[in-house]
């Protein structure tokens, strides 16, 4: 028995073996651990294990390792080396080719070109082409892209087996060539650091420990360099425009070892070079990378030229205007909602802001709806695909992604709206303002031209955007630009408990509870100090009593749990695997990694694809894992987005989501645990945000020192940011 609670146990030495694959069983994408169906040379089929690229069937390896017996799958040969050839059979060529390894083949043509080419079909492939076009079906557009995808295939075989020489797993070496492509190999010989700054999930430890068993001096300047790059990176990453110099030294020399006495001079040659901008604030200095620097910079002296330049005053009468807009809205509008549609037309650029329920929607409708009647275009943004979802089925306008409206254009990587090709339209509304960085701020305000007036709609009060600055704040807290703060919850509104509690919390006030007897209450707080009857409460809720509430499937979209974190049993993670095992069972599923994805499941998206147009939040239901070519395929609003297998690290189970993940999304129903475990997390406007999701039923579950410890601690973790500063160095706004 005590041999069998062991994963599993060697039972012979090292040895060889050469064969092909049969099928791909598992795969991870983040680490490469395959488990592989394999025919021997002579003819057996075995089972494989071991770190590989996304391998394909067909594909002819010879193998050195040993056999364990694993107690739950049998006899497998662990795989510690491997090196890859091509198949020499015609046979073995043409399931190689059909596999899908190469993009343009499947199954039909790959038959085709061996029936044409016989065994000679990989020297065709690699040298001589162009000869695929006397296989029928193969013109000059496919045959393009055959040949750029196999020499694609052994550019990176050529640098796995490079990486294997220096204890580089074979998943990392895919990233690498994901990322760099043909270049991969210099940029590993120059800079193998710059992985730790171009591909997601690489670290610098992980950077620094390529470099080191390439030889590079573990001492030597370049490894401090890279490092004090690698921290003004993460701070980014963490929400901060620049680094504070004393932190930046504090943590070199914690981390570096004896390297880290040349942190002073790694600063100087950075400053130097101009690959970090050092500016002098009150007791220390600030380092910035130069994109920060600038864009923060370009940001102040945009805002304050816009707020300066003339306003062109409508021909009409203005108040008569909102009278006859409410009137057809069938409204009365408060006075400072009239106020703020007032000042939309009177001001350059405007900030309107507002918690839930004070009409910052139906002012937007009102906006639109007179510079329409002026005859003049309106254009409509927010910075997600979930939010201007939301605002264009709020007001039945249009509108979409700060990125859309300037034009991204992702082979590129640059917007084509700018300074040279402004935005057209007499107003630009952002909503949901307060989900804006820095960086889309600085494009944005390049593409607005002098005459456009600029009208930011955000809640101060909701988490702020997870890219660096703190814009919507800093903007209210200059003094530059005119501010019109709703605060007054409109009649129909102050019958939501989510509403209301939503302010309660933002004036750090207990929550009022409805009455037992109230079975159509839209907020509960349920108490459960322990953690174990928490989740079970969770999971009942998500499977049976709010999809009956409400009328829905369990698996719809618009039931969402939000948790604070993603490490314990309600936690992100714990919670995902456990509802897609109560709300998704049976079935088999697509394994990447930990995770294993099947039909209905409910997906998000983990990082901004302009390829694929989808972006980082939205979320998906799987339509289809296709097991045998590993690809899954997820439907998001109608539309069916295909992930390779060395894609399905971009998308998680989205059973639970943080939230930072749910901000700017709306559900119909949220359920949020809230735990003293959460402690780290508690904070107000973080358990606002959550909140306010919720459209129609919000359920909080947790303790009553939990809840009380989030409503209380309103100190928000600072950023690093002077935009705040800067713009009130510029003065007041004088008209050009």
């Amino acid at each position: 028995m005590g041999g069998m609670k062991k994963a599993a146990a060697l039972v012979t030495g090292q040895e060889h073996l050469d064969g092909s694959v049969d099928e791909i069983v598992f795969y991870n994408p983040d680490n490469g651990y395959t488990v592989a169906r394999f025919v021997t040379e002579d003819g057996e089929k075995i089972s494989i294990v071991g770190s590989f690229p996304p391998l394909s069937p067909g594909e002819v390896l010879r193998l050195r390792g040993g056999w364990e017996l694993n107690p739950r799958f049998g006899r497998q040969f662990k795989v510690g080396h491997f090196t890859m050839t091509l198949p020499a059979s015609a046979k073995g060529i043409e399931k190689f080719l059909a596999s899908g390894l190469v993009r343009g083949i499947g199954p039909v043509l790959a038959g085709r070109i061996v029936k044409t080419f016989g065994a000679g079909t990989i020297d065709v492939l690699t040298r001589e082409p162009e000869r695929l076009r006397e296989v029928g079906g193969v013109g000059r557009v496919k045959l393009e892209e055959i040949r750029r995808s196999w020499a694609e295939h052994q550019d990176i075989r050529d640098l796995i087996m490079f990486l294997q020489e220096h204890g580089v797993s074979t998943g990392l070496a895919t990233k690498i060539y994901r990322q760099y492509g043909n270049r991969s190999f210099t940029v590993l010989r120059t800079d193998p650091y710059q992985l730790s700054l171009d591909i997601w999930g690489v670290g610098f430890k992980t950077a620094d420990q390529i470099a080191l068993k390439l030889g590079l001096d573990p001492a030597s300047i370049e490894r401090v360099r890279a490092y004090i790059l690698y921290i003004l990176e993460k701070d980014n990453e963490q929400g901060h425009v620049f680094s504070i110099e004393a932190d930046v030294v504090e943590r070199c020399a914690a981390d570096l070892g004896p390297a880290a006495d040349k942190t002073g001079q790694a600063l100087d040659a950075l400053v130097r070079a101009g690959k970090i901008v050092a500016e002098d604030i009150p007791g220390g200095r600030a380092l910035y990378l130069p994109f920060f620097f600038q864009a923060q910079d370009e940001v102040a002296r945009g805002i304050h030229k816009l707020a300066g330049f003339p306003c062109r005053a409508p021909g009409f009468d203005l108040d008569g205007a909102v009278s006859r807009t409410e009137k057809e809205l069938g409204l009365t509008f408060s006075p400072l909602q009239r106020r703020a549609i007032r000042e939309s037309f009177e001001r350059k650029i405007l900030v309107i802001t507002g918690g839930p329920g004070t009409g910052k929607t139906t002012i937007i409708r009102a906006i639109v709806d007179i510079f329409r009647k002026w005859g003049k275009d309106v254009i409509l943004a927010a910075p997600t695909g979930r939010a201007a979802k939301r605002l264009a089925e709020a007001t039945g306008m249009d509108a979409r992604t700060i990125h859309r409206v300037l034009e991204f254009q992702p082979k590129k990587g640059t917007f084509k709206r700018g300074p040279s090709s402004p935005l057209p339209g007499e107003a630009l509304i952002v909503d949901e303002f307060s989900m804006v960085d820095l960086p889309l701020m600085f494009h944005l305000l390049q593409a607005v031209p002098p005459w456009m007036r600029l009208i930011l709609v955000g809640d101060k009060d909701q988490l702020p955007s997870v890219g660096p600055g703190n814009l919507l704040h800093d903007i209210i807290a200059s003094g530059m630009v005119d501010v019109v703060r709703l605060d007054e919850i409109f009649r129909q509104e102050k019958e939501s408990l989510i509403v209301v509690n939503a302010h309660r919390i933002n004036q750090g006030q207990a929550l009022l509870q409805p009455p037992k007897t109230d079975k159509d209450a839209d907020f509960y707080f349920i108490p459960q100090g322990d953690e174990s009857r928490a989740f079970q409460t969770i999971c009942k809720m998500c499977a049976w009593s709010i999809p009956r509430k409400l009328g829905l499937d369990p698996l719809d979209p618009r039931i969402q749990v939000i948790s604070p974190m993603y490490k314990g049993l309600v936690g992100v993670d714990n919670l995902n695997t456990e509802l897609q095992a109560r709300l998704n069972p049976g079935g088999e599923g697509l394994q990447a990694g930990t995770r294993a994805f099947k039909a209905r499941d409910k997906v998000m998206q983990l990082r901004n694809d302009y390829d694929k147009d989808v972006f980082n939040g939205d979320i998906g239901s799987v339509v289809h894992a296709d097991r045998a070519k590993y690809r899954l395929y997820v439907d998001f609003d109608g539309r069916t987005v295909c992930y390779e297998k060395d894609e399905l690290a971009d998308v998680a189970l989205a059973y639970a989501v943080s939230v930072h993940k749910a901000q700017g999304s709306e559900y119909l129903a949220v359920i949020m645990p809230l735990m003293t475990q959460h402690f780290i997390m508690l904070q107000r406007n973080l358990f606002y945000t959550a909140l306010t999701r919720a459209k129609k039923l919000s359920v909080v579950i947790g303790s009553y020192k939990a809840l009380w410890i989030a409503i209380k601690n309103d100190k928000p973790v600072k950023r690093n940011s002077r935009l705040k500063d800067k713009l009130a160095a510029l003065g007041p706004p004088r008209p050009a």
